[in-house]
């Protein structure tokens, strides 16, 4: 029930479990420590299961990427044990495919990233038949190989190659550098929720964040949980509540922060955001307004969200058919992001698209087609080559 849990993201079996899941965690991180030395350097465990159909593609389409295990990992040393207990009777789903999972396994690596591991022989079904080998939560592997495993029987079993990935791997680290930027400082289950969101999943966030909500000791923490109910609801087209909870999270916010704190500046962009999604334009651009008088006193002159104010500023004016106003506030952003940003940022490249399309709405087809020009040539440097937003770009050209 507890794999089940973390695999699916449930959130009653995680809330519910978070006792059990830290201790499970703690033990193996200390059985790990007293077992180091008897373990060898370098090794292979096997982990027989199912998969769907859909997942199975999925995962071929990632052949060479990164793959991460989100639950309680338990593997073996006994390959046979593997295969026919596990891989093998998974084929019999006509919608499944069975999975022969070969990790390889360099204990060096496992140090360094804080990948623990465990021999829990012991206590396993099969006793020390299985030699098994439980991982915690989260190993993370490089997909080398996919291949057939020849089989009278069925032509749905394969056999997955993996290799262990640790801290120093560059493509794990920008993965993980860019999540931690989209965090923002997030922890715990707060963390949980935003995760939740990022990965399609709305309405466990939205369940997480009301339980949470509900339990809330400090005015930090109910601003905080309303203004991701705000968040979660304006991700599912929910905007009246959305509204709700974001000025919930702006009314508590303006009682106990400084009157030009960043996180006000937050709120009212937001909400500012979700007028515009509804259409009623004015409002929005009250709020973006706010939003920017307080950034202008609270971050320096060319910060990133200034940019991105006077962006949000331009859409608006734009979409109200006031061309001029919003050529203005589009420029302002460019300029901004000119200096804060590297030259070939995708950001700028979202600014000389808007103004192309300022252009192109007032007839000025030259300046219109600079702009467009000017925005395809940092996306054919700044994204990869089938990138949809440069089937964009040359559509407006």
């Amino acid at each position: 029930m507890l794999n089940r849990g973390l695999r699916q993201m449930d959130v009653d079996i995680i809330l519910k479990m978070g006792f059990f899941i830290r201790h499970l965690h703690q033990h193996i991180k200390e059985l790990h420590s007293e077992q180091h030395g008897n373990m060898p350097t370098i090794f292979q465990v096997f982990r027989g299961q199912g998969l769907s159909m859909e997942d199975f593609e999925k995962m071929k389409k990632t052949k060479g990427g990164l793959m991460s295990f989100n639950n309680f990992l338990s593997t073996s040393r006994n390959r046979k044990i593997s295969l026919e207990n596990f891989a093998r009777p998974a084929t019999n789903n006509p919608n499944s495919v069975g999975i022969l999972f070969i990790m390889n396994i360099d204990t060096a690596i496992c140090t360094k990233s804080s990948t623990s591991f465990a021999e829990v022989s012991k206590v396993g079904y099969y006793k020390d038949k299985e030699e098994e080998i439980l991982f915690s939560t989260h190993a993370i592997f490089r997909i080398d190989r996919i291949e057939r495993i020849p089989d009278n029987y069925c032509d749905r079993l394969y056999e997955v190659n993996l290799t262990i990935v640790g801290n120093d791997n560059h493509e794990l680290n920008t993965l993980t550098a860019h999540i931690r930027k989209d965090l923002g400082g997030r922890t715990g289950l707060s963390r949980l929720g935003f995760i939740l969101i990022k990965v399609g999943e709305p309405a466990k966030a939205e369940q997480l964040y009301q339980i949470l909500l509900a339990k809330a000791s400090s005015d930090q923490d109910r601003a905080e949980y309303n203004y991701q109910l705000g968040w979660v609801y304006n991700n599912m087209g929910e905007y009246s509540k959305a509204l709700l909870y974001y000025q919930k999270a702006l009314n508590i916010n303006e009682k106990i922060l400084p009157p030009n704190h960043p996180d006000l500046a937050s709120s009212y962009n937001n909400i500012g955001s979700v007028y515009y999604s509804m259409g009623e334009y004015s409002k929005a651009l009250s709020s973006y307004e706010r939003s920017l008088e307080i950034q202008k006193i609270a971050l320096p002159s060319n910060h990133p969200d200034l940019a991105a104010s006077y962006n949000n500023i331009g859409s608006v004016y734009d979409e109200m058919g006031e061309y001029s106003k919003a050529l203005s506030s589009y420029e302002r952003s460019l300029e901004i992001r000119k200096i804060a940003l590297p030259p070939n940022h995708p950001d700028l490249a979202a600014s000389y698209n808007n103004i192309g399309l300022v252009y192109y709405n007032m007839g000025e087809y030259s300046k219109a087609l600079s702009s467009y020009e000017r925005s395809l040539e940092i996306k054919k440097i700044a994204l990869p080559p089938n990138h949809p937003s440069l089937a964009n770009a040359y559509n407006n050209i």
